[in-house]
């Protein structure tokens, strides 16, 4: 992944029409277009082909099964076009390592530990031992929480050089620049983009808001 913006969307949008007209608007001002389950299951695969073409797509599959599941799920995402699979940590060294082996020139991002308040309450406390299965198992980085910067700063030291991907910008209260400064690499954004009058102009205030903090 390459990060000239430091912004991820988030797309989740079940209106297939809605999902490529916001997708085309912002893919200049966004490293990558993330999709999950939600926009797989309202406009089918067809859709995530033709948003794989755009660009860097994320497929934010996020699978939490043994490896042989693993590694049925992630083949099939990246023969969709995928840049980037996104599966979960707390299934263990042997799921993740299958998610890795599978996904060919594909990345994988681990989730150690999610923005919402049941974040905390399950992955922190197990968070850091899912980092160092990311790194063991040679995933090209990890998803962690903007809504809790300290935790984004103390997995960096961790992953060392490895990407971190950090969810929770706008909506649920995480700010950009307070992610970036604790060491993540790029912030995911959702509704305060695709849900923005105009979304490709919020993607690039937020790009903005990144470049022009203090260093």
């Amino acid at each position: 992944m390459r990060l000239g913006h430091r912004v991820i969307l988030a797309l989740d949008v079940t209106d297939p029409s809605r999902a490529r007209s916001i997708a085309r608007a912002v893919k200049s001002d966004v490293d990558a277009i993330k999709v999950g389950w939600a926009t797989l299951l309202s406009g089918g695969t067809e859709l995530i082909r033709e948003l794989a073409g755009l660009g860097y797509l994320l497929a934010d599959m996020r699978t939490a099964e043994i490896p042989n599941t693993t590694r049925l799920i992630v083949e099939q995402v990246a023969a969709l076009g995928a840049s980037g699979i996104v599966t979960q940590g707390f299934v263990g060294e042997d799921s993740v390592r299958a998610a890795v082996d599978a996904a060919g020139r594909a990345e994988v991002f681990v989730i150690t530990e999610m923005s919402h308040p049941g974040g905390a309450q399950f992955t922190a406390p197990h968070a850091e031992e899912m980092a160092r299965i990311s790194v063991r198992a040679g995933a090209a980085g990890i998803v962690a929480p903007a809504t809790r910067p300290d935790r984004v700063r103390a997995l960096r030291a961790i992953v060392g050089s490895r990407l971190i991907l950090a969810p929770g910008v706008g909506a649920q209260g995480g700010k950009a620049t307070d992610a970036i400064a604790a060491g993540a690499d790029a912030v995911i954004v959702g509704r305060a983009i695709y849900d923005a009058k105009d979304p490709a102009a919020a993607a690039r205030a937020i790009g903005d808001e990144i470049r022009s903090a203090p260093k």
